[in-house]
C-alpha cells in the first residue's frame, strides 16, 4: 500500500520538474533567438536600376554624356539584431552583359573592349557597413548616411563609399545611392572607337535600389 502511494507522488514531482526545464530551455531559446535575429532585405523586383556615367568627347558634336543602364540587378543585404550589416550574407549583383546606352555601336565596344563581359558578365557589390544611419528609417522621412562596400569590377575589387538617400515606403526601403572611381582604380583601359577622340577617367555609378525585407531567421550561436 505504502509503494503504490509513493509511485504517484514520484511520478507528479518528476513531471513538474521536466515542465519547469522545458519553460527555462524555452525561454533561453527565445531570448538567443532575439539576440541573434538576421532582417534579410531582397532587391525586390521592380525599381532596381544600376547606371554609369562619364563624358566622351566625339569629333561630330564635342563633349557628351554617355549614360549605361541595366535593371538586371539581384541580390540582398543581411543585418543583425544591431542594426549591423552581416557582410558574408550580403552581395548585389549587376548584369554587365545588359548594359545599354543610346548606341548600339558603344555598347558593343563596351562588351568587347572595356569590361569583357563575356570574361566578366557581373560587377559585384558586398556592402560591409553604415556610416551615419544610427536608427531606423522613419516612415515619411529621408535619410543620408554613406554605405561602405567592396566594389569588384573585372575581378579587381576595391573599397568604396556611397552616398545614400533613403526612405521608407511601407515595410520596403527605397532610394539612390551613389559613388565615383576612376578608371585606373580597376585597371580599365579607356575603350578605342571611331570618332571618339577621348573618354574621362572619372565614373559615376548610380543605382536606384528597391529593397523589400523577407521575415527575420533566427540565428542561434
Amino acid at each position: 500500500m505504502k509503494g503504490r502511494s509513493v509511485a504517484p507522488i514520484a511520478l507528479l514531482v518528476a513531471l513538474s520538474v521536466a515542465t519547469e526545464l522545458s519553460a527555462q530551455n524555452r525561454t533561453a531559446a527565445a531570448t538567443t533567438a532575439k539576440g541573434g535575429a538576421h532582417l534579410t532585405y531582397n532587391v525586390a523586383p521592380i525599381g532596381n536600376e544600376a547606371r554609369y556615367r562619364v563624358f566622351e568627347e566625339l569629333a561630330s558634336i564635342g563633349h557628351n554624356e554617355v549614360i549605361g543602364k541595366t535593371r538586371d540587378v539581384k541580390g540582398r543585404i543581411v543585418v543583425d539584431a544591431n542594426g549591423a550589416i552581416v557582410k558574408d550574407s550580403s552581395k548585389i549583383t549587376v548584369n554587365t552583359q545588359t548594359l545599354q546606352t543610346d548606341s548600339k555601336r558603344r555598347d558593343n565596344t563596351l562588351k568587347t573592349q572595356t569590361l569583357e563581359t563575356e570574361k566578366f558578365p557581373e560587377v559585384t557589390l558586398v556592402p560591409v557597413s553604415f556610416d551615419g544611419l544610427t536608427a531606423e528609417i522613419p516612415a515619411g522621412q529621408e535619410k543620408n548616411f554613406t554605405l561602405i562596400g567592396d566594389l569588384t569590377v573585372r575581378n579587381v575589387t576595391k573599397p568604396t563609399k556611397w552616398d545614400v538617400v533613403a526612405r521608407r515606403q511601407g515595410n520596403d526601403i527605397v532610394g539612390t545611392a551613389k559613388t565615383v572611381f576612376t578608371l585606373q582604380d580597376f585597371s580599365i583601359t579607356k575603350p578605342k572607337a571611331l570618332m571618339v577622340l577621348t573618354v574621362a577617367d572619372t565614373v559615376h555609378l548610380e543605382y536606384d535600389f528597391h529593397f523589400s525585407p523577407s521575415a527575420p531567421v533566427d540565428v542561434v550561436k
